[in-house]
């Protein structure tokens, strides 16, 4: 299914005011809806950069910046970590944390649009995204976005949910995304849509298929879609 078809909007004012209403518990939700298994799938998208120390990295729709500090958790870490992102809220508790574990000045989060990510071209080794780039009106537009400020030979690390195709867990799965996700997340986070608009956009969202695709398309190469939890989500890597 495609945005349109599912009637998913993802016009970024709207995206933006609806993160930020949750953000004051949005780390706990994702927390308790992933069984705490979002850590291990971050840990693994930043190891899959193979950072030696000398990175520059962007850390796009970073919301409240968990990847930008796994970033800079990482032995080594990387030198420089940006993270960008829309929504205001968000982005605030994400500096809380960066302060609080005293990351300044190597990281920094930035107001901005993936679509218009500004940065000039090539100034970045490596760019980061968990779970953000199905909430981006233009996924191409992005793609093509992250290619321009990725240095030649630099590497990306994209986590996104997916669809499974395991009949067994896919009916379990659909489920659990339709019928507990959005109840469990309306409950804790007090906002009536957002949860039901998790659902709906992870249905909406392209499939791994044509997500290589849109990265080939945009100019990456060597495309790796690496299924986890029996491909619920996927890790993208791919480089300039």
């Amino acid at each position: 299914m495609r945005d349109d078809a599912a009637g998913v909007s993802k016009a970024p004012e709207r995206i933006a005011g609806m993160f930020d209403a949750i953000a004051g518990r949005y780390d706990f939700l994702n927390h308790v809806l992933s069984a705490g298994i979002d850590r291990r799938w971050r840990t693994r998208a930043i190891a899959s950069l193979e950072l030696t120390g000398r990175e520059r990295v962007l850390d796009l729709c970073t919301g409240t910046a968990d990847l930008a500090i796994e970033a800079m958790r990482a032995r080594p870490p990387a030198s420089r970590v940006v993270g960008i992102d829309f929504a205001g809220a968000m982005l605030a508790i994400g500096r809380n944390k960066i302060a609080k574990e005293r990351l300044q000045p190597a990281a920094a989060l930035v107001r901005g649009d993936a679509m218009r990510i500004p940065l000039a071209d090539s100034s970045v080794d490596a760019v980061t995204i968990a779970f953000g780039i199905r909430n981006v009106a233009d996924v191409p537009a992005a793609a093509r976005e992250i290619h321009r400020v990725l240095r030649p030979g630099g590497r990306i690390a994209i986590l996104e949910f997916a669809v499974p195709t395991v009949p067994a867990f896919k009916q379990f799965y659909m489920w659990y995304v339709r019928h507990v996700l959005p109840r469990l997340g309306r409950a804790i986070s007090r906002h009536e849509d957002a949860y039901r608009y998790l659902q709906a956009s992870i249905e909406a969202f392209v499939t791994p298929v044509e997500f290589v695709t849109i990265l080939r398309q945009s100019g990456f190469v060597d495309i790796r879609p690496v299924p986890l939890m029996l491909g619920s989500v996927f890790l993208y890597e791919a480089c300039r």
